[in-house]
């Protein structure tokens, strides 16, 4: 599973790392940044509860 934040689509609200930091951070610009990719299999519930609660629906899972 490869997680990816849209930085086009993305308002930095930080709710994708309160629900996975183990794959989502945020960046310098304040814009959220996957970066553990591909996503652990210990972290892959986690991270489809991130990308279902963005609000600005900008997290993608391939």
């Amino acid at each position: 599973m490869i997680a990816v934040v849209n930085q086009d689509e993305c308002i930095g609200c930080e709710s994708c790392p309160e629900f996975c930091p183990e794959v989502f951070k945020m960046g310098a610009d304040g814009l959220a940044v996957a970066y553990t990719n591909p996503v652990p299999s210990e972290f892959e519930e986690a991270t489809k509860e991130a990308a279902e609660g963005c609000p600005a629906h900008c997290i993608t899972i391939e």
